[in-house]
């Protein structure tokens, strides 16, 4: 029996847990469902995150706003990723903010990364109707850009460390509490998509960077909060072993003249021990295979992925 496309059969709703890291730093997780996160300034917020919909971004925003009423002033968005970015409406931040390789991702591909991330999971989608189309950022930059938070709360410091699990990536790093909000750059306890991945850049530089930042807390994409600095060198671990695992496994089938189906198996066989009860593991694994033998077929930018694309490299692979 074929298993349902991706996230599709996925319809229960997760528990969702706020978390405060440091003074006024929080993290909403939700058992494996995308992260958002903000920061308060002395007189404003920073949102990281602005979730699939304004009425999915308006239930974080009501359950923040049981701990602050500052205005959002920053919305950060770590990529271009649809379940990322369409409710930035809800915010109403004064200034968009996102890598310039965000912006040049969503004026290629946004439309059709939309429509792909419906159909992949649509429970993420709930009041779709809210959007009122793509989100643009107000402010983009290619390496590093800082918040003075005011008062003695410090800096934020948005970085660019490589490319990674898209060409746009960007952290968010608060030196004080020595907080990092790591987007999909790192998950904790939950699988990677990588179907628009630079596999080698993240498994080696841009690793070594999100590492360097030497956090104490770190709040990846999905999954839970790690709270020490162990637990911090851990998901970064599991994320990197992921990876390199996966680039082993792929390669060698690869450059043994194999098929992508063969390489599919035999990575779901050398990952599903360690990985394979961790949330969307089964939904990205097709894309996330696909994706690394393009890379190593010689294609270095990632296909567009659209609805049928999809379907059809499910079919081959998953099905």
């Amino acid at each position: 029996m074929s298993k349902p496309f991706a996230s599709s059969a996925d319809l229960r709703d997760k528990t969702e847990k706020l978390e405060m890291l440091a003074d006024g730093v929080y993290a909403l997780t939700a058992e494996g469902d995308p992260n958002v996160g903000a920061v308060e300034g002395e007189d404003f917020l920073i949102a990281f995150e602005a979730r699939a919909t304004p009425v999915m971004a308006r239930q974080w925003l009501d359950r923040l706003r049981e701990h602050t009423d500052k205005p959002v002033k920053y919305l950060v968005l770590s990529h271009y990723h649809a379940v990322r970015v369409l409710g930035a409406a809800a915010f109403d931040a004064e200034v968009i903010i996102a890598h310039e390789q965000t912006r040049q991702l969503i004026a290629e591909r946004g439309m059709q990364d939309w429509q792909s991330e419906r159909a992949r999971m649509p429970r993420l989608f709930t009041g779709e109707q809210s959007i009122p189309g793509l989100t643009w950022p107000d402010v983009t930059f290619s390496d590093r850009l800082t918040i003075d938070l005011g008062g003695d709360r410090g800096e934020a410091v948005l970085q660019f460390c490589g490319r990674g699990h898209t060409a746009g990536d960007l952290v968010l790093w608060l030196p004080k509490p020595r907080v990092l909000f790591a987007g999909d750059l790192v998950e904790s306890q939950a699988a990677l998509y990588t179907g628009d991945a630079f596999h080698t850049d993240w498994s080696t530089t841009t690793l070594d960077r999100v590492s360097a930042f030497g956090a104490e807390a770190l709040v990846g994409g999905r999954g839970a909060v790690a709270r020490t600095a162990p637990a911090v060198a851990a998901a970064i671990a599991q994320t990197r072993d992921f990876l390199l695992v996966m680039r082993a496994t792929v390669g060698e089938v690869h450059a043994a003249g194999g098929a992508v189906t063969e390489a599919f198996n035999a990575t779901h066989q050398a990952l599903a021990p360690r990985y394979g009860q961790w949330p969307i593991f089964e939904h990205c694994l097709p894309f996330n295979v696909r994706r690394l033998w393009d890379e190593l077929d010689g294609l270095d930018w990632p296909r567009v992925w659209t609805a049928e694309l999809d379907r059809q490299v499910w079919d081959e692979l998953q099905g």
